[in-house]
């Protein structure tokens, strides 16, 4: 049974409009927020991604994972052959991929490289610190893509792949992102969670070796928020 306030996502997605393409090899899904990727530790009974594509699929091979609040693209394998072919291009940082943020504050520079060393903490919270002295290498690439009134839209392209780094990247350079209240954003009404999506991701075709690129569009809420602050409200 569901928790009261917690939503149904196996009633209430309809899973056509999570997938953004299928072939023999590869899932491209289009992960809704709040919805974690594998079964949450802190509430195993949950449904979760995995599950959800798996009743219609049946056995995935996961590539890499997005955290429960961030929306956006995600690439599963089909065959044990695709999984393996794309986990060598994870690992050798030819997978592009790109992010839309709305931070809190408007950046004086129009590109930088966040290049702060990271360290996950292992307190009840759960964050990520910056650490240059036992943190792990980490680099993100911003851009601010448009500011109103005191926020931004910034494209996200992180180099490597710790957890939270380009919520925590974002959050070292003074401009937190909306509605993440783990690091520090004040507390808003225009979105219920951190304003992160997962735009894009590019990568080589196990099947075809041909350079391919999906793309994800904004879920409501990222939507509505990014409308609003362009209206000034």
């Amino acid at each position: 049974m569901i928790p009261a306030g917690k939503i149904d996502f196996m009633s209430s997605i309809s899973l056509k409009k999570l997938i953004l393409h299928e072939d023999a090899e590869l899932l491209i899904v289009n992960k809704p927020a709040g919805m974690p990727v594998l079964p949450d530790g802190w509430e195993k009974d949950a449904p979760y991604l995995v599950k959800l594509l798996e009743e219609q699929y049946g056995k995935l091979w996961i590539i890499h994972r997005l955290d429960k609040t961030t929306s956006g693209v995600m690439v599963f394998a089909i065959l044990a052959e695709a999984h393996r072919a794309l986990n060598m291009q994870f690992e050798q940082h030819e997978v592009q991929k790109v992010y839309h943020a709305i931070v809190v504050g408007e950046p004086h520079w129009d590109y930088h490289t966040a290049r702060h060393a990271l360290r996950m903490d292992m307190g009840h919270s759960h964050r990520t610190v910056v650490d240059h002295s036992k943190g792990k290498s980490a680099e993100t690439a911003f851009r601010v893509l448009e500011s109103h009134s005191g926020t931004s839209l910034l494209e996200a392209i992180p180099g490597t792949g710790r957890t939270h780094q380009i919520r925590v990247h974002a959050y070292a350079l003074g401009f937190p992102l909306l509605g993440d209240t783990l690091y520090n954003a004040p507390p808003t009404d225009l979105i219920a969670r951190p304003a992160l999506h997962s735009q894009s991701l590019t990568f080589t075709h196990p099947a075809t070796c041909e350079r391919v690129s999906f793309s994800a569009p904004y879920p409501d809420d990222f939507r509505a928020a990014l409308e609003k602050l362009r209206a000034g409200l």
